[in-house]
């Protein structure tokens, strides 16, 4: 079984980090679920309008909008169900952060891309 992914935010924009982790993680050889509420396909994948719509509880969420917009989905993060919450540089807020872990996730504030042993630049 393939790892599996929600990119919250992806982005048809291959210059825009949301976009470099979908082909980061595809590289990787994760199933890659890309999320955007007006996105129909990004990089040739079916993309989803909200994380609820994901077919499967991924294995790893990683977020790539603001965080008052992360505020605003945080509850169907934790509805969704996953083992790890990625808020990536520029991402995270204090209030976020807090409503995350209040909710019963463990978020990671780190680059997810880096993470798995991929550099954003050579994207």
């Amino acid at each position: 079984m393939k790892p599996t992914v929600a990119v919250i935010g992806a982005s048809k924009d291959r210059s825009k980090f949301s976009n470099k982790a979908v082909r980061a993680y595809l590289k990787q050889g994760y199933q890659v679920f890309p999320v955007h509420p007006k996105e129909t396909e990004i990089e040739g994948l079916k993309a989803y309008r909200s994380i609820l719509d994901v077919p499967v509880v991924p294995d790893r969420v990683t977020v790539y909008i603001p965080p008052a917009a992360g505020l605003a989905i945080i509850d169907e993060i934790a509805k969704k169900g996953t083992k790890e919450l990625f808020l990536n540089p520029g991402t995270e807020s204090g209030e976020l952060v807090e409503r995350a872990k209040s909710l019963g996730l463990n978020p990671i504030l780190a680059c997810s891309i880096v993470d798995i042993g991929v550099s954003p630049s050579s994207l």
